[in-house]
């Protein structure tokens, strides 16, 4: 079962962190290569997205992302945690990219994530909240 976010704004309170993610690019409407994994950082989670360091095979590709016709799939391994959350996200924004470097900040929001994975992540943040 996944949930499916409604386009209306929800506010989560975000974390700052530093969990790896494992990621890669898919689309229906684009040929790219959906078999390429990819590795990153998350510096920010909240319950409902969060901002990926990391790779983009081809700078070609910022408007399919920005438009979401290329999606990104992740699997976010929260410390302590026995298996990935996985998500299917769509990219809201993506930040200025430091000149020289191949990492690119991506703005990711969660549009696929099944119920289960959903609680352990938002457990996960009100917890790194109140310990914080």
């Amino acid at each position: 079962m996944s949930v499916h976010y409604e386009t209306t704004k929800r506010e989560f309170v975000k974390i700052q962190t530093d969990i790896p993610v494992r990621y890669k690019f898919l689309s229906r409407t684009i040929s790219i290569d959906s078999s390429s994994i990819y590795e990153g950082i998350t510096s920010k989670l909240s319950g409902s997205g969060l901002l990926l360091l990391g790779r983009v095979p081809s700078f070609s590709w910022i408007p399919g992302l920005l438009m979401q016709e290329i999606l990104v799939g992740i699997n976010l391994l929260l410390p302590a945690a026995d298996e990935p959350i996985k998500a299917l996200c769509a990219v809201n924004w993506v930040e200025k990219i430091q000149k020289g470097s191949d990492k690119c900040p991506l703005g990711l929001r969660f549009e696929e994530i099944s119920k289960e994975h959903e609680d352990m992540l938002l457990k996960f943040v009100i917890k790194a909240q109140i310990t914080h």
